[in-house]
């Protein structure tokens, strides 16, 4: 696909889900997906580069939280494991008035996406470090109206790494593939939800255009989360809270 065919394209997507985008929303989506294919091929950052694919299941299916969850204007989010930035960049190109964290655990990802925001002017904060050592750190925890992770890990840990971070009031998106694999991998993680200080608020299913199913788990903060809480990362993943 040719730039100004991929741009096309995707501005379809958005106008068919209900958000359509104005001419610099679509430069920017387009600048991604370039430096996306090029700095995928010297570090890891998806197994999907078509175009197609890419516009798709990247970045209309990070957008699309914005047609569920109501945002309000200026909220501070986070983006926990955000990898090549999914959701939270095209939550930014969007929603510019958004206060972004992003956070992952490896350098090489953050390097790409302060060349990002960079490339398509955003402004975000782009932080190398683990989720569970962010909710640890007064700076981070209970700071966020609204944190997300797409695929990361299984709800019980998943959910430590995150809650912490969510203020009282927020809510964690937890963003997942079919209803009916989530609905199992929650009836585990129902307890460690209540301990965090948190509550499953909704369950929402949907379909992308190439009818792959997603679901958006999302939990309301309505109490501190205990002191202790998030243990070191070994714990969390070894010896998820039941």
């Amino acid at each position: 696909m040719v730039r100004e065919s991929f741009s096309q394209a995707l501005t379809g997507y958005f106008e068919d889900a209900g958000l359509p985008l104005n001419s610099r929303q679509a430069d920017q989506f387009t600048g991604y997906k370039e430096l996306l294919v090029e700095y995928n091929k010297k570090v890891n950052l998806t197994a999907i580069t078509d175009d197609a694919g890419i516009a798709e299941k990247h970045f209309l299916d990070s957008g699309l939280i914005l047609k569920h969850i109501d945002i309000k204007k200026g909220a501070k989010i986070a983006d926990i494991g955000t990898g090549a930035g999914f959701p939270g960049i095209p939550l930014k190109i969007l929603r510019p008035d958004l206060e972004l964290t992003l956070i992952d655990s490896l350098n090489k990802r953050i390097l790409f996406l302060k060349q990002l925001m960079s490339t398509c002017g955003l402004s975000a904060n782009a932080v190398h470090m683990r989720g569970e050592e962010a909710g640890r750190l007064p700076v981070y925890r209970e700071e966020f109206a609204l944190v997300t992770a797409r695929a990361v890990a299984a709800l019980p840990a998943l959910t430590e790494v995150c809650l912490p971070l969510v203020a009282v009031g927020g809510r964690f998106v937890a963003m997942k593939g079919t209803l009916e694999t989530v609905k199992r991998e929650l009836e585990s993680a129902e307890n460690a939800v209540k301990i965090l200080g948190g509550e499953v608020e909704d369950m929402i299913s949907y379909h992308l255009p190439s009818d792959d199913e997603r679901t958006l788990v999302v939990v309301k903060k309505i109490s501190q989360t205990p002191p202790k809480y998030p243990r070191q990362g070994v714990k969390i993943s070894k010896q998820p809270l039941k």
